[in-house]
Formats: structure tokens, C-alpha cells, sequence
């Protein structure tokens, strides 16, 4: 049985530069033909300009002692135009293939960046939740945009060396049978080392992921304006760049270490080969010597082990670089073969419209798959059609990880949740999101314009300003636009020019904006105003009613005055649901909510 796993595990690493093609192949057709027909063509033209100098130094050998010196001449001539023709075309195609590798490398890192975010937006939100998976994501991204059209150019490699090659064999075999066992010989050193260091060199890559990681996020700490200020008021400037370069140090030591070792391989395989080279010389010229060979024999044979020779290290050097391609592969189809765990039903059922019953939660729990503690435990509520919930409790006691399972970015580890009685699990998760319109605490500040940020709330309505101003109007986010220097045609934030800058409370009141474009039967906003003054709080809060038509909302906020208009309440612990109720009833219960109302109530009378 492990012989068994071992032959097949060593079939699926040979398949693996199928697909890789495949990929090569779908980004660009004609340029990657352009590119095959180049190399297969370059891969001859050596052969024949070889030929054609070993006839014309055969042609002035043999007309040294003719009398007719024009006649000698043109057909000497004659042939260096052909030669000259050669070598014309052999420039040509090297230009060509400047061109067409460029031309080709940019396509295919596109179409393969293309392929990775996409991959990455059809990726459970699970994976972003945990460290692996951005060390999958990071290999991936190292192979993507260089590895497939690599492989491309070996196999073009190993094609035109091998072309190369079978000429040159039949011009040494005509000479003496060894030599090629000699050439393969002082070959394989070389490839040998190559195979050797590339599984060292893929085995250490996967070991320092994580520090090389943690590197480039300490880098983009000391460069984003994101860290900016904190990094200059707490003075941290010079610790985290040293802590960047402890990281850069160590890996540049250890990998230094390797090509050390490589390099004294690569040397002993080289002196091998060429005390080979040179003994087969040796044997060429005491031929000529003795007049067994003639001249242009000489030149022919010496041009032809070189070549020989060069042919057999390319191609046994294409195959060892095509092997440490297909290990450096399995980095990117470990990220491709991701599957993700949320899937649509085989027969989806509609979603409601209008929702009649509501939305129910029954005893449902949660357990991410990162951790052994439960964050959510025997959860039971109802949001009927057209009501205001609001969810309360102090950091971490699930209130955000149970939207999470409404949007169904996650599904319960027990438990059910269903709308009119059909469980989610039973709708397209795109149609379901669409009914569902949220803005998390940890909201999207997109570098885009003022308009764009509001519209992508709803990218299915056409980009109209009036549907947009209506949304920012509702949130407060019209007069911040107003105010600056292009209107809804200004670029928000600093990371493209002319860009403008807001407050956190400005940014959220456009991605509040974003929620009430979104035409659905459920709003959901995760402290929807926490950055906001008091005033423009209550501005957004008066209106709540008129804003939401005729939507049902969940409101989490840690500010019970805005929770106060909410229909039902429910109190949030550890996890579970220990309160319920309105208002007046949690008011009246004198329990958990009541507390903290209170506490609030009186830090603002204070």
C-alpha cells in the first residue's frame, strides 16, 4: 500500500506540468505558438552554420592549389552568403524572441494574477481567518506569475537542445562511438547537483514562509500611512526596522549557506566535465596530426563537441530545471485546490419576497475551527419582517460572529438557521447576500471616488448620482461630500494623488450610505455610528424608521441610547443569549441591560 501511494503520489507531481501548460496555453494561444515556433527554429540554425563552416574551410582546402583563384573564390563566396543569410535570420529570431517572450511572460503573470484573485474571492472566509492559509496564499503568489511560462520555455529548451543534440551525435558517432558516452558522462554531475539543491532549496522556501511573511509585514508597517502615526509618537521606527533586519539577516545566512554548498557542487561537476572535454580534444587533434582528419575535420568536430557538449548540459540541465519547476508547482496547486466548505445546493429554492414569517435562529452554536472554545452556544431569536433588532454585549460575546452565520459566511456547527422556514443552506448564497445589506464595524474604506465608494454597496443599479445622493443623504454623508474639492467625483483617501482624506466618522458615514443603497429585505449595521459625533448620531437615528422602509434591521452597538428604539433587545454573554425583551421589559427586569443603561445613563448626566 505505501509503495502504491508513493507511485501515484510521483505520477500527480509529473501531471502537474500538464495543467501548468494547460494554464500557459488559455492566457495567450498565439504568442505561446509565436514562442515554440522561435525556439524550435533557433534550435536548428546552430546545426547549419556549423555545416556551412566546416564546407567552406573543406572549399578553401581543397582549392589552395587551384590555379583558377576567381573561380575558388566565388564558390567560397557562395557559400558565405548563405552563411551570412543564416545568421542574418538568427538575429532576426532573436529580436523576435525578445518581443514575443516579453509580450508572452506579461500575459501569462496576468492571467495567472487573475486566476489567484479569483481563487482568493471564491476562498471561505474561514481561510482568511487563519495563518496557513496566507503562507499558501504568499508560495503561490512567489510561483504564479513566473513558474507556468518557465516550464514553457524548458520543454521549448529541452526540444531544441534535443535537435540540437541528435545532429551533433551524428557527426561525433562518425568519428568514434565514446565521445557521446563521455559528453553524457561529464554531464551528469551537474544535473545531479541541480535535482539535489532544488528539493534543499524548495524544502527551505516552505520552512521560512512564515518569517519571510512576518518580514514584509514589518516592512509595510514602516511604509504605510496606516501605522504612521503611532510608529513616530511611540517612537518605533528603529525597533521594528531592526527586528526586519534580525529576519533578513537570518534568512539571507541560511540561504548563503546553501548556494555555498551549491556552488562548490556546481564547481566539482564543471572540473569533471571539462577534464572530459578536454581528453576528447586531445583525441581530435592527435587525429588531425596524424592526417586522418583534415582541417575543416578539425574545426567541424571541435565546433561539434562544443556544441555536443553544451547541448547535453542544456538539455540534462531543462530536465533537473523542469523537476525543481514541478516541486515549485506544488506550491501554486496547493493554493488552486483549495475547496471551499460553503456550498450552493444542488436544487436552490428562492428566496422569499417579501419575507412573510421572518427569521429564525434555533439552537444554534459555532466553533471556529482555530480554536476549542465555543463562540456561540444554543442561539434562539426571531427577526420578523419589518422589525428593529438590536443585539448588546461587551467585545467578543458573538454578537458579530452570529451575523457572520445570518450572511452565511460561515454555517452553524449545530443548530439551523432559516427564513420562512427554509433553512439557508437552501438558497444561493449570492441571492441570499443580495437580500442582505451589511456594514461591519470593520467597514471597507475604498481609495476610490466619493461616488464609487457609496455605489458599490449596489453595483447591480446603474451608477447614477441620485440614487447615491438619496443613500448619503440618509446617512450624513452628503454634506461631508459637499465639501470637498471635486464633490462625489473626489478621490477618498491618500493613496492616490489628489486624493482627500476623511475623519473616521466621515468614513462612516459613507460606508453607512453603502448600506442604504443596497435594496434589500434586511439591514444589518455592526456599530453603525461609533464614530460618530453625538449629534449626527441622533440625526441618523430619528429617521431610522423612514430610512429603512420597510426593511427588517439588527443594530449592535455598545451605545444603549440608540438601541433604546429597537423593537426587541437581546443581552449577549460568553456567547449565549441571557436577556431578551424590549426596552421597557429589560428596564423593568433590572438585570444585565438595565446596569449597563444606567451606567451610561449617568456618565452622560455626570
Amino acid at each position: 500500500m505505501g509503495a502504491g501511494k508513493v507511485l501515484k503520489n510521483k505520477i500527480q507531481q509529473t501531471l502537474r506540468l500538464l495543467p501548468a501548460l494547460r494554464l500557459v496555453w488559455q492566457s495567450s494561444p498565439g504568442w505561446t505558438i509565436a514562442r515554440v515556433v522561435l525556439l524550435t527554429i533557433q534550435g536548428i540554425l546552430p546545426v547549419v552554420s556549423i555545416y556551412l563552416t566546416k564546407l567552406i574551410i573543406d572549399t578553401v582546402a581543397v582549392n589552395l592549389t587551384n590555379v583558377d583563384k576567381a573561380a575558388a573564390f566565388n564558390q567560397v563566396l557562395f557559400l558565405i552568403a548563405i552563411a551570412g543569410i543564416v545568421t542574418l535570420i538568427n538575429a532576426l529570431c532573436n529580436s523576435l524572441t525578445e518581443l514575443v517572450v516579453t509580450a508572452h511572460s506579461q500575459r501569462v503573470t496576468d492571467h495567472m494574477q487573475g486566476i489567484l484573485n479569483a481563487k482568493s474571492v471564491a476562498a471561505d472566509l474561514e481561510y482568511y481567518e487563519n495563518a496557513r492559509y496566507y503562507d499558501t496564499l504568499q508560495r503561490a503568489q512567489q510561483e504564479a506569475s513566473y513558474r507556468p511560462p518557465q516550464i514553457l520555455n524548458r520543454l521549448a529548451q529541452v526540444g531544441q537542445n534535443t535537435v540540437s543534440l541528435l545532429a551533433m551525435i551524428g557527426l561525433l558517432l562518425s568519428l568514434h562511438w565514446g565521445i557521446i558516452g563521455i559528453l553524457f558522462v561529464g554531464a551528469l554531475p551537474a544535473m545531479i547537483v541541480r535535482v539535489k539543491f532544488s528539493r534543499i532549496m524548495y524544502d527551505w522556501q516552505r520552512k521560512w514562509t512564515s518569517p519571510q511573511r512576518q518580514g514584509m509585514y514589518l516592512s509595510w508597517m514602516l511604509t504605510s500611512d496606516q501605522f504612521a502615526k503611532e510608529i513616530r509618537l511611540f517612537n518605533l521606527g528603529d525597533y521594528f526596522s531592526k527586528w526586519y533586519l534580525r529576519i533578513r539577516k537570518q534568512i539571507h545566512k541560511e540561504s548563503i549557506t546553501i548556494f555555498a554548498k551549491r556552488s562548490l557542487a556546481n564547481f566539482a561537476a564543471e572540473a569533471t566535465a571539462g577534464i572530459l572535454i578536454f581528453g576528447v580534444y586531445a583525441f581530435i587533434v592527435y587525429q588531425a596530426i596524424h592526417g586522418i582528419l583534415r582541417v575543416g575535420d578539425l574545426v567541424l568536430y571541435h565546433q561539434a563537441l562544443q556544441r555536443g557538449q553544451s547541448n547535453i548540459r542544456g538539455l540534462l540541465t531543462s530536465l533537473s530545471a523542469l523537476y525543481e519547476d514541478n516541486l515549485f508547482l506544488a506550491n501554486l496547486y496547493e493554493f488552486l485546490d483549495l475547496k471551499p466548505k460553503l456550498v450552493d445546493s444542488l436544487n436552490p429554492v428562492p428566496i422569499p419576497r417579501p419575507i412573510q414569517k421572518g427569521i429564525l435562529f434555533e439552537g444554534v452554536g459555532f466553533q471556529y475551527s482555530t480554536t476549542n472554545r465555543q463562540a456561540l452556544e444554543d442561539i434562539n431569536l426571531i427577526i420578523r419582517p419589518g422589525e428593529v433588532v438590536a443585539l448588546v454585549g461587551e467585545n467578543g460575546s458573538g454578537k458579530t460572529t452570529l451575523i457572520k452565520l445570518l450572511c452565511r459566511l460561515y454555517d452553524p456547527t449545530i443548530g439551523k438557521i432559516t427564513i420562512d422556514g427554509i433553512d439557508l443552506r437552501e438558497f444561493k448564497m449570492a441571492e441570499l447576500r443580495r437580500q442582505i445589506s451589511v456594514i461591519f464595524q470593520d467597514y471597507a474604506k475604498y481609495n476610490f471616488t466619493a461616488q464609487e465608494n457609496i455605489w458599490l454597496g449596489n453595483i447591480d443599479l446603474p451608477p447614477e448620482k441620485e440614487n447615491i445622493i438619496a443613500a448619503a443623504c440618509h446617512s450624513g454623508a452628503d454634506d461631508v461630500i459637499n465639501k470637498l474639492p471635486q464633490g462625489y467625483q473626489t478621490i477618498l483617501g491618500k493613496l492616490f494623488d489628489q486624493g482627500e482624506e476623511l475623519s473616521i466618522g466621515q468614513w462612516q458615514k459613507i460606508a453607512l450610505a453603502r448600506a442604504f443603497l443596497r435594496d434589500s429585505q434586511l439591514i444589518v449595521l455592526d456599530e453603525p455610528t461609533s464614530a460618530m459625533d453625538p449629534k449626527a448620531e441622533y440625526e441618523v437615528f430619528q429617521q431610522f424608521r423612514q430610512l429603512i422602509k420597510h426593511q427588517a434591521a439588527i443594530l449592535i452597538s455598545h451605545r444603549l441610547s440608540t438601541v433604546k428604539m429597537a423593537d426587541r433587545i437581546y443581552v449577549m454573554d460568553s456567547g449565549s443569549i441571557v436577556e431578551s425583551g424590549s426596552h421597557r421589559e429589560l428596564m423593568q427586569l433590572g438585570g444585565i441591560y438595565a446596569n449597563l443603561f444606567e451606567t451610561q445613563a449617568q456618565n452622560y448626566r455626570s
